[in-house]
């Protein structure tokens, strides 16, 4: 018996996918819940690291506010094209691998150090004698604001013995993107020709956004 119904279409069924697949994707603030477009903010909760997204709006009423439950991240680094650190000294930092970032935690009032890997980031235990001569090279570090901004460091090219180590101050959010990369697209042993050109597209996209330190190694 007709009924009068007619089923739809493929092409609303595709259309009702890719809508559907849009609402799913959609970033709402976690404050507010106002909707978010992709490059939007981020808070940092210095307890326990955790990011929180963030409009505009929301994310302005916490910058500067040191003794908030949340940070404003900034929304941009600094690239530190003459960066002073010798191999040995990052020997001494005991990181297994080429790529790593620091950060100094306020709740803990001390410096922690991440580096990525498949399973996400782990903590490396770090020598303060050898953090201050690092400093003492760098003076820049001084102003690393806590839970927020990141010494992101990338020495794989170093390793491949091609070119000098690429440094940033980050923000902490990058440095969790980077992570999350990582650990989303290795595969294998050696993780395999798409995590590597991603690595370098990342390290290529943050030195074109970021603004370039014009101060002397050594002040």
């Amino acid at each position: 018996m007709h009924t009068g119904f007619s089923p739809p279409s493929e092409d609303v069924f595709s259309v009702l996918k890719r809508l559907a697949r849009k609402r799913a994707v959609v970033e709402r603030c976690e404050m507010c819940s106002r909707e978010l477009g992709c490059d939007h903010c981020h808070l940092v909760e210095p307890a326990t690291h955790k990011l929180v997204c963030a409009c505009d709006a929301c994310s302005i009423l916490f910058e500067g506010h040191h003794s908030a439950n949340f940070k404003r991240v900034p929304r941009s680094g600094t690239y530190l094209p003459d960066f002073q650190i010798t191999d040995a000294q990052w020997e001494t930092l005991m990181v297994p691998i080429e790529m790593a970032f620091f950060f100094r935690s306020s709740p803990l009032q001390r410096l922690i150090g991440l580096y990525p890997s498949p399973a996400g980031a782990v903590e490396s235990t770090l020598p303060l004698a050898t953090w201050d001569d690092i400093v003492g090279a760098n003076p820049v570090l001084g102003s690393m604001e806590p839970d927020v901004v990141a010494l992101l460091v990338n020495r794989i090219a170093v390793a491949r013995g091609s070119q000098r180590g690429q440094y940033f101050l980050a923000p902490i959010d990058k440095c969790y993107e980077l992570v999350g990369l990582i650990r989303a697209k290795w595969r294998g042993l050696s993780g395999g020709t798409e995590v590597w050109r991603d690595i370098d597209q990342f390290f290529a996209d943050l030195k074109k956004r970021s603004a370039v330190y014009q101060g002397a190694a050594h002040a």
